[in-house]
C-alpha cells in the first residue's frame, strides 16, 4: 500500500490558531469582559485563504450578525416583557418560528448567504440568554464579541511578513520537466498558494508537451489569467476563453509526406489539427496495445474529438504523433531525421513512462518552441524579463523532483522572497 504523504500545515491553520489566541488577549485586556467563544467563532469563520473571499466572509458576518441581532432582541423582549414566556414550552415554539422571518429577510435583502450566520447569532442571544440580564446589555454585548473577532480575523488575514513580490517578470513552470506524472494532482496548500500569487500579481503560466486537454486536471482549482503554452511551443492557448491565440502550423503538403514515410515504416499516426478552435485527433487502424490505450483512455474526455479517417485540406495540422515499440521508433528516427523533410521540422523522440518498452515520436513545425511563445505572452504583456521553473537544466530555477508540489514551493520562494531590513537607507537583504 502506498505510504500517503502528510500535506503541509497552511497558513490558514497557523492564522486561524493566532486569532483564537488573540481573542484571549482582548478578552484579558477588557478585564475578562464579554464571551471570547463568539469572538473567536468570528475569528475562524473569517479567516480565508484567499482576500476576497475573506472581505465577503467578513461582510456576510456583520450583516448577518444585525439581523440576527435585531430579531433575538425582539424575541426577548417578547417573551420577557410582553407574554412572560421565557423558557416556556410556547417560548420554545416562538424562538423556532421566528427562524422563518430571520431566513426570508435574508432572501428579501439578496444576503442568502448570510442566513446561517443570523439564525447563529439570534439562537445565541435567545438559546443562551440569561434570564436575569438586561436584554439590550446582552444584545449589544453579543454584538460586540462578534465584531471583536470580525476585527481580529481581519487583521489575522492580511498580516505578512515582509517579502518582495517580483511582479516585473513572467513565471513559466515546465510540467514536463518535472520526473512526477503530470497527472499529480495539487494538493489544496499549493493551490492556495499559487492563486494568492497570481491574485498578488504574478504573472504565471505553465508550458507542457500536452494538449489543452491533459491540462484540465492538474490545473483543477487554479485561477488562471495567462494564456498557457501547449503541445511543446506550437500553440498559445487561452483557458478561459477556449481559444488558440497563436499557433505553428505543418503544411498539408509537408504533413502528407511525412504521414506516408510513418505509414512505410510500419507505424501508425495521430494527426492531431485545429477545426477552428477545437483540436481533432486523426488516426488510423489502431495497431498496438499502446495506441489502443491511449486511444481508449484519452478519448472519453468531452475536450478531444479522435476521428477514424484522414484530415481534410481546411485542417490546420499542429503536430503529428507515433506511439510504438522503442526499436521500431527509434529507426524510423534515424531514418526521418536524415531524410531532406527531417531537415525541416522539429523533431522529439523519447521513452514512455506509462508503456514499458514503448516509445513516442512527435514532429512539429520546425518553429515550435516553448521559449518563442514564451517571449510572444512576456510581450503582450509588457514584461521585459522570464523565468522558467522545472526540474531540467534547462529552467533558470531547479525545482526538486516532486511534481506539480514541488513546483508550487519553488514559486513562493522565487517570486516573494524574505525582506530584511537592515537600514532603511542603505541596504536591503532578499532571503530566498
Amino acid at each position: 500500500m502506498q505510504k500517503r504523504k502528510l500535506p503541509p500545515i497552511g497558513q490558514r491553520i497557523i492564522r486561524s490558531a493566532a486569532g483564537v489566541f488573540a481573542c484571549y488577549v482582548v478578552y484579558l485586556l477588557r478585564g475578562k469582559t464579554g464571551i471570547p467563544f463568539y469572538s473567536m467563532l468570528s475569528v475562524l469563520l473569517c479567516v480565508q485563504p484567499y482576500t476576497g473571499k475573506m472581505r465577503t466572509m467578513a461582510l456576510q458576518r456583520v450583516t448577518g450578525s444585525f439581523i440576527g441581532a435585531l430579531y433575538g432582541l425582539a424575541v426577548l423582549l417578547l417573551q420577557l416583557s410582553v407574554f412572560g414566556i421565557y423558557d416556556t414550552a410556547v417560548g420554545y415554539a416562538m424562538t423556532a418560528f421566528f427562524i422563518i422571518p430571520i431566513i426570508y429577510t435574508t432572501v428579501l435583502l439578496d444576503k442568502r448567504n448570510a442566513s446561517y450566520f443570523s439564525c447563529v447569532v439570534y439562537l445565541s442571544i435567545v438559546v443562551n440568554h440569561i434570564g436575569d440580564q438586561n436584554p439590550y446589555i446582552f444584545v449589544l454585548n453579543r454584538l460586540t464579541d462578534t465584531f471583536i473577532g470580525i476585527a481580529i480575523g481581519l487583521i489575522a488575514n492580511s498580516v505578512r511578513l515582509p517579502r518582495r513580490k517580483l511582479n516585473d517578470r513572467l513565471f513559466v513552470a515546465r510540467l514536463d520537466d518535472m520526473l512526477s506524472p503530470i497527472k499529480e494532482e495539487l494538493e489544496p496548500y499549493s493551490k492556495v498558494e499559487i492563486n494568492r500569487m497570481i491574485d498578488d500579481g504574478m504573472k504565471f503560466t505553465v508550458a507542457t508537451m500536452r494538449t489543452p486537454a491533459g491540462l484540465i486536471k492538474p490545473l483543477d482549482g487554479i485561477n488562471m489569467k495567462l494564456p498557457v503554452i501547449v503541445m511543446d511551443g506550437a500553440a498559445l492557448y487561452d483557458i478561459n476563453e477556449n481559444s488558440y491565440l497563436r499557433v505553428y502550423i505543418i503544411s498539408n503538403d509537408m504533413s502528407g509526406q511525412i504521414v506516408t514515410m510513418m505509414r512505410e515504416s510500419g507505424l501508425n499516426c495521430f494527426i492531431n489539427s485545429l477545426c477552428d478552435d477545437t483540436l481533432v485527433i486523426f488516426y488510423n487502424k489502431l495497431q498496438n496495445d499502446a495506441e489502443k490505450d491511449i486511444y481508449k483512455t484519452l478519448r472519453r474526455s468531452p475536450h478531444r474529438c479522435y476521428m477514424n479517417r484522414e484530415p481534410s485540406e481546411k485542417d490546420r495540422i499542429v503536430y503529428l504523433m507515433a506511439v510504438d515499440r522503442t526499436e521500431k521508433i527509434l529507426a524510423f528516427y534515424e531514418e526521418f531525421k536524415n531524410s531532406p523533410i527531417g531537415e525541416k521540422v522539429k523533431i522529439l523522440c523519447y521513452p514512455s513512462d506509462d508503456y514499458k518498452g514503448y516509445s513516442y515520436i512527435k514532429i512539429y513545425n520546425k518553429n515550435a518552441s516553448c521559449r518563442k511563445m514564451a517571449s510572444f505572452l512576456a510581450e503582450d504583456i509588457e514584461t521585459a524579463k522570464t523565468l522558467y521553473v522545472g526540474a531540467s537544466d534547462e529552467c533558470d530555477v531547479k525545482a526538486e523532483n516532486g511534481g506539480l508540489n514541488a513546483i508550487a514551493k519553488t514559486l513562493k520562494h522565487t517570486y516573494e522572497p524574505f525582506i530584511l531590513h537592515i537600514n532603511h537607507e542603505l541596504c536591503t537583504f532578499c532571503v530566498f
